[in-house]
């Protein structure tokens, strides 16, 4: 029998769950407050996607690994995906605006079309728009 999972849930470490929360809020993002505190935030990324912002010792408690330092290393690339060409820009607009900056230029395939941003943490996202009438 094949695993299906119904909801995902990313655990980030952050340095200042406030300063996350107002980041990701500039970009339109909102939070689920029956998974929040003063050490967590739960940012809702889509019905069954999340990401649980917890600062870096309250994250400690889930691993015993080192917590990744997102100024020399990248953990992950999260990619989102986008409804077209402008809210890839509209996203990463926003989030170099709140604070965030690009960590590439954006990339043209015809087809497909993505740019990226490094949050307040360092943790790196990319907003993708892929045509799949053109793929066909």
């Amino acid at each position: 029998m094949a695993f299906t999972s119904k909801n995902i849930f990313l655990n980030l470490s952050v340095k200042d769950v406030s300063k996350t929360t107002e980041f990701f809020t500039a970009l339109g993002f909102t939070f689920n407050p029956n998974f929040s505190d003063e050490t967590t935030v739960c940012m809702i990324i889509s019905d069954n996607i999340y990401a649980m912002l917890m600062n870096e010792e309250r994250f400690a408690g889930f691993t015993k690994k080192e917590i990744v330092n997102t100024a020399t290393s990248a953990e992950a690339i999260f990619c989102l995906s986008a409804e077209n060409r402008e809210q890839v820009d509209e996203l990463v607009n926003k989030a170099i605006a709140a604070g965030g900056k690009t960590y590439s230029d954006p990339q043209d395939h015809g087809f497909m079309y993505g740019w990226g941003f490094e949050d307040v943490d360092g943790h790196l996202w990319e907003i993708v728009y892929m045509d799949e009438s053109a793929m066909q």
